[in-house]
């Protein structure tokens, strides 16, 4: 039961998009079509999953017993960037198809400090293996929600000829996601499990 609520509360009461306001860059850069928007999101759920798991082990199997918890945010970094690396170069290999669909979306990982940010919070709140898990595929489905009802408005607004052009693009962008922030700040008062 705590692994749902950990789930629940990173992708909607803790959306590291739009409550934390992590990964802004690739949230409005990629939320101009809902077909790259859902790649974006699904390589970030992936990614973000994979590196909170061997983070969590390397911190609490190697720099733990080592007493070198100092290191964890460069580690971390250096940790996030040579999986994906790795992970780029293992589909490029054996699944081009799938390489071709996300090849873009991988490097833009390694600079997506929603990535970095649910590993170390994963540490600070000193969450257990399987509930890092849970909030690692939370907050990337939060990050795939988020981008995907962006990308949808986004879409929506592109062709109406009514709005004026000094709000066309990244501004009535920006103004959106606002107003999306300001409807998952909404969760925040919600109390799960009583």
């Amino acid at each position: 039961m705590s692994m749902i609520l950990v789930f629940i509360g990173a992708a909607f009461i803790n959306n590291f998009v739009l409550t934390q306001f992590l990964g802004m860059c690739p949230f409005l850069g990629v939320s101009k079509k809902t077909e790259t928007a859902i790649g974006m999101g699904l390589a970030v759920i992936f990614v973000m999953t994979v590196s909170s798991v061997v983070t969590f082990l390397f911190f609490n199997y190697v720099l733990v017993p080592f007493d070198l918890q100092y290191l964890q945010t460069i580690v971390f970094i250096l940790t996030i960037a040579s999986l994906v690396q790795v992970i780029e170069s293992v589909m490029k290999k054996m699944f081009p198809p799938l390489y071709d669909s996300l090849g873009i979306f991988l490097p833009l990982m390694t600079t997506n400090c929603a990535i970095i940010g649910v590993a170390l919070i994963n540490i600070r709140d000193a969450f257990t293996f399987l509930d890092a898990v849970a909030n690692s595929l939370g907050a990337g489905f939060g990050f795939l929600l988020a981008l995907v009802l962006l990308s949808g408005m986004r879409e929506k607004y592109e062709h109406d000829l009514d709005i004026p052009i000094v709000f066309r693009g990244l501004p009535l962008a920006l103004f959106s996601a606002g107003l999306m922030s300001i409807a998952f700040m909404g969760f925040s008062g919600l109390v799960i499990g009583r």
